[in-house]
């Protein structure tokens, strides 16, 4: 089993274990890097849902027209938790909101550090008879350009550089067959051209 940052206890196959750095190391992580382990008032900690179909990940186009130009991007189903919620509570809520979709987890990927907020990634299996449809997200609500665009099932193949970066980083290559198919890349050293 592979590594990860998520703090926790989780039961799986019956068996107990304790995902995140050892108490014993908490404390020293904390102090080696307090800047990102600090939490900013503005930013909600957020859950996102990795879920995979037929070799397909699920995406939503989103488009925020006050930020990145009003460029259009795709990302994982997720959002802020909320007051009282647990992590796994709020991605199985925003999975349910943004795509229609009622999930279970499988198991938790990754927590990731970010504009002093923690974004913790889960693998989520839906029911094959569910089809996906383009929710809403209610912290939108009222707006007359809300970002939500689109939901989708995209491979690896169709998905920007940029945006399979953010998939990696939320523990894709843990998804099983996804470990298969990236060593099979070969050792080819690549590199997408800046813009």
């Amino acid at each position: 089993m592979a590594k990860t940052y998520l703090q926790g206890t989780y039961k799986i196959d019956n068996f107990k274990y304790f995902v995140g750095p050892p108490p014993s190391l908490y404390k020293q992580f904390q102090i080696l890097y307090p800047k990102i382990m600090e939490e900013n008032p503005n930013y909600k900690n957020r859950s996102v849902a990795i879920v995979i179909r037929d070799g397909k990940i699920l995406m939503e186009r989103l488009c925020y027209k006050d930020a990145n130009n009003g460029k259009e991007f795709f990302s994982v189903p997720g959002g802020g938790i909320e007051e009282g919620e647990t992590p796994e509570q709020t991605v199985l809520r925003e999975l349910k909101e943004e795509c229609g979709l009622d999930g279970t987890i499988v198991k938790p990927l990754a927590v990731i550090y970010s504009h002093g907020r923690k974004e913790y990634s889960f693998e989520v299996a839906v029911p094959d008879d569910q089809q996906a449809i383009t929710g809403y997200d209610p912290e939108e609500a009222g707006s007359e350009n809300p970002p939500l665009r689109e939901v989708v099932w995209k491979s690896l193949n169709e998905i920007s550089e940029k945006d399979r970066a953010f998939l990696f980083s939320y523990g894709l290559i843990q998804v099983q067959n996804f470990y298969q198919t990236i060593v099979g890349w070969g050792d080819e050293i690549s590199y997408p051209e800046l813009k």
